[in-house]
C-alpha cells in the first residue's frame, strides 16, 4: 500500500519510452497551437492573394478605393471575419480543450518521465491554442477594421523604405558605440570601485550611482545643453547622443564586470601575487581575463537592451540622415497620420534584436563549459 501511495504522488525516476495515448495528447495540443496560429495565417495569405475588390461590408465601415491601402485592409478584415477563420477557431478550440483534458486525466497515470512529459506538454500546448483562438475571437468582436487600417496598412509605407534602412544603420551604429565605449569606461570604472582606497572609490561610485540613478532621457536632454553650452563644444546631436549612451552603458557595464571580478575565486589573486606580480599585473593577466568571459552574456544582454534604449533620442532634434528607428516612424506618422509605421517600425526592432538574443543563448551555453573549468569544479 504504502509502495502505491509513493507511486501515485512522486514522479518516476525512469526516463523510459513513451506511449500511444500520451503521444496522441501530444499530437491534439499541437495540432490544435498550429491550426489556430498557421491556420489563421493561411488564411490571412490566401485572402491577401486571391482577394477579390471591395465587399460591400468594407465599403459599409468607410474604406473606399479613393483611401490608400484599403483594398489590403479590407482582405485582411474579410479574412479575419470569414466562415474558414471561424471555423478553425472553434475546432482549435474543442482540441485545445480535449488535450488539456485528457493530459490532466493520464497525468499520474503514467509511468515513466516521458509518458507524464508528453501528457503534460500536450495539455499545455492546448492551453496555449485555447487562448490563442479565444484572443483572435475576441478580436473579431471589436472593430478589426479600425485597427487594421490603422496599424497593418502597409501601403502606407511606399517610398519610406530606404528611410527605414537609414534608421536601422543609424540605431545599430548609436547601440554599437555606446556599447563600446560603455565596455571600456565600465570595466575602468570596476577596477576603481574594488580599490580598498575609499577615495579611489567614491568617485566611481558616485559615477555609477549618478548614471544609474538618473532617466537617461534626461541624460541625454541635458547632456546636449552642457556639451552645447557648458563646454562650449558644437557637436551634433547625434554625436552627442553616442556619448551620452557610453557615459550610461559605462556605469551598467561596471556592476557587471565588478561582479565579475568579484566572483573569481582568490587563489587566483593570491597565485598570481606569490608569482611576482604586482596587484595590477594580476588584475589584468590572471582575474579580468577569466571575469570577461564570465560577463560576455550580461554585457550581450546590455548591448539588446541598448539598442531598444536609443529610440529615447526623440528628445533631440535629429537630421533626416541620423533618424534612429522610432524616429522614422514619428516622421512617417506625421506625414500621413497612420500608425502602420510604428509597426514596421516593431518588426524592424524585432529584425535587430532576436537575432542578438539567439546569439546571447548560444554564447552563454557555450561560456558554461568553460565556466566550469575556471570555477575548478568537476
Amino acid at each position: 500500500m504504502a509502495s502505491a501511495v509513493a507511486t501515485e504522488t512522486n514522479p518516476p525516476d525512469l526516463r523510459g519510452p513513451t506511449a500511444p495515448f500520451p503521444l496522441a495528447t501530444l499530437g491534439t495540443g499541437a495540432a490544435a497551437l498550429v491550426l489556430a496560429a498557421l491556420g489563421s495565417l493561411a488564411i490571412q495569405a490566401g485572402y491577401a492573394v486571391g482577394g477579390g475588390p471591395l465587399s460591400a461590408g468594407c465599403v459599409a465601415v468607410h474604406l473606399t478605393p479613393q483611401i490608400e491601402g484599403s483594398l489590403g485592409v479590407c482582405h485582411i478584415v474579410e479574412a479575419i471575419e470569414s466562415p474558414a477563420e471561424t471555423m478553425v477557431l472553434w475546432v482549435a478550440i474543442a482540441l485545445g480543450i480535449l488535450a488539456l483534458a485528457a493530459g490532466l486525466a493520464a497525468y499520474r497515470r503514467q509511468d515513466t518521465k516521458r509518458k507524464r512529459s508528453h501528457a503534460v506538454t500536450g495539455a499545455i500546448l492546448g492551453v496555449q491554442a485555447v487562448q490563442l483562438a479565444a484572443l483572435l475571437l475576441w478580436v473579431r468582436s471589436g472593430r478589426p477594421d479600425r485597427f487594421a487600417f490603422h496599424f497593418l496598412n502597409f501601403e502606407r509605407l511606399k517610398g519610406y523604405f530606404s528611410l527605414f534602412l537609414t534608421g536601422a544603420k543609424n540605431t545599430v551604429l548609436l547601440a554599437f558605440v555606446g556599447e563600446v565605449g560603455g565596455i571600456a569606461l565600465g570595466l575602468l570604472l570596476a577596477i576603481l570601485v574594488i580599490s580598498k582606497s575609499r577615495a579611489v572609490r567614491a568617485p566611481a561610485r558616485a559615477y555609477i550611482n549618478f548614471f544609474r540613478g538618473t532617466p537617461l532621457i534626461w541624460q541625454l536632454s541635458t547632456g546636449y545643453f552642457l556639451f552645447l553650452f557648458g563646454l562650449n563644444m558644437r557637436l551634433s546631436a547625434f554625436n552627442v547622443a553616442m556619448i551620452i549612451f557610453a557615459l550610461n552603458t559605462g556605469a551598467y557595464a561596471s556592476e557587471v564586470f565588478r561582479a565579475g571580478i568579484q566572483s573569481i575565486e582568490r587563489g587566483q589573486m593570491e597565485a598570481a601575487r606569490s608569482l611576482g606580480m604586482s596587484y595590477l599585473q594580476a588584475l589584468r593577466y590572471a582575474v579580468v581575463p577569466q571575469a570577461v568571459r564570465r560577463v560576455i552574456p550580461p554585457l550581450m544582454n546590455e548591448f539588446v537592451i541598448l539598442i531598444k534604449d536609443t529610440s529615447l533620442i526623440v528628445v533631440l532634434g535629429l537630421l533626416r540622415s541620423q533618424l534612429d528607428l522610432y524616429n522614422v516612424a514619428r516622421e512617417g506618422y506625421s506625414d500621413t497620420f497612420n500608425a502602420t509605421f510604428f509597426t514596421a517600425t516593431a518588426l524592424g526592432y524585432l529584425a535587430i534584436t532576436l537575432p542578438l538574443i539567439r546569439l546571447v543563448n548560444v554564447v552563454e551555453k557555450r561560456l558554461r563549459s568553460g565556466l566550469v573549468g575556471v570555477t575548478g569544479a568537476p
